[in-house]
């Protein structure tokens, strides 16, 4: 499957949100809001997810195999940081 689009929207802020992202596949099929987080070890990605009824976060699509997450991660983080400071920065509100 071939990843046709990456568009980084950074978040302003101290928190451990940086931006939010939306990848478009095959030029068909969108995914919006994979988060990129700051963790102890460095940044990730986490994918879109909606709370249940128990309070638990499920995600709302997700890859199925690790070689796909690993090969995602490592494409999205790539445009993270070639985004630099020339996008629009949201309020994590936003």
């Amino acid at each position: 499957m071939t990843i046709t689009d990456i568009r980084v929207r950074k978040v302003a802020g101290e928190g451990k949100l940086k931006a939010y992202v939306t990848v478009t596949f095959e030029s068909c099929f969108v995914v919006h809001n994979v988060k990129v987080i700051q963790g102890e070890n460095g940044v990730f990605i986490a994918m879109p997810s909606r709370r249940t009824k128990n309070g638990e976060y499920k995600d709302v699509a997700h890859p199925i195999n690790s070689e796909f997450r690993a090969r995602l991660q490592e494409l999205i983080l790539e445009a993270y940081e070639k985004a630099g400071d020339d996008l629009t920065v949201l309020d994590e509100e936003d």
